[in-house]
């Protein structure tokens, strides 16, 4: 009976032990939740998360049939170096941007400008007259393209089109690349390596191509 009397005694003794220490430390607890809460706040101000609104108004100017053969596509990668108010005074006045542009240029064949004119079947040989490869897409892809690096001076304000030229400069000299690869003369050289399989696959076995309109 004693041994009884002595556990139930322990056992409240230990929950009130325990109450005691929930009371002590329950102010603590609210402090520190109070302080990640500001320091969360605190964040946010810091680095805010940028709101992107798209205009709920949509307006379609243009839509146009397309009949094109896409031959050929380049994946093109090109640094530019952009900068303002340079020479001695960079430090306190200048700014100075390092982006990195990832483009993609598409060419081919626009088989709308392929008139009846130009094609002639003789002899069993059919004579197409393609028109000449053309550049379909030259743009920057903005999911792989970024500015490395900012430099901006102590006394002045980042030159909010600086990004925007040197982004353009990017997508020139991107296509300029792609040209000077000769992107347009193996555009050329694929599409007629298509239209042969297309023109056999009709009943042409023989087509040739010749660069006269007649």
């Amino acid at each position: 009976m004693i041994l009884i009397v002595i556990g139930i005694g322990a056992y409240y003794i230990v929950q009130m032990i325990q109450q005691t220490q929930q009371a002590v430390s329950e102010p603590f607890n609210q402090v520190n939740q109070a302080n990640q809460s500001l320091q969360t706040q605190v964040a946010n101000l810091l680095n805010p998360t940028p709101t992107i609104i798209a205009d709920p108004v949509t307006y379609i100017n243009e839509v146009r049939a397309l009949a094109r053969l896409e031959t050929i596509q380049y994946s093109v990668e090109k640094v530019i170096t952009g900068e303002t108010g340079g020479g001695t005074f960079q430090s306190l006045f200048g700014d100075k941007i390092l982006f990195v542009g990832h483009g993609t240029v598409i060419a081919g064949i626009d088989m709308s400008k392929l008139q009846p004119e130009h094609m002639r079947f003789e002899n069993g040989v059919l004579s197409v007259n393609l028109p000449p490869a053309e550049i379909f897409i030259a743009t920057l892809n903005n999911e792989k393209s970024y500015v490395y690096d900012r430099d901006t001076g102590l006394l002045t304000k980042p030159d909010i089109n600086l990004e925007t030229l040197v982004r353009q400069k990017a997508e020139e000299e991107i296509l300029k690349a792609a040209l000077e690869d000769g992107i347009l003369e193996q555009a050329q050289i694929n599409a007629e390596a298509y239209l042969l399989k297309f023109f056999a696959a009709l009943g042409y076995p023989n087509t040739i191509f010749v660069d006269d309109q007649g």
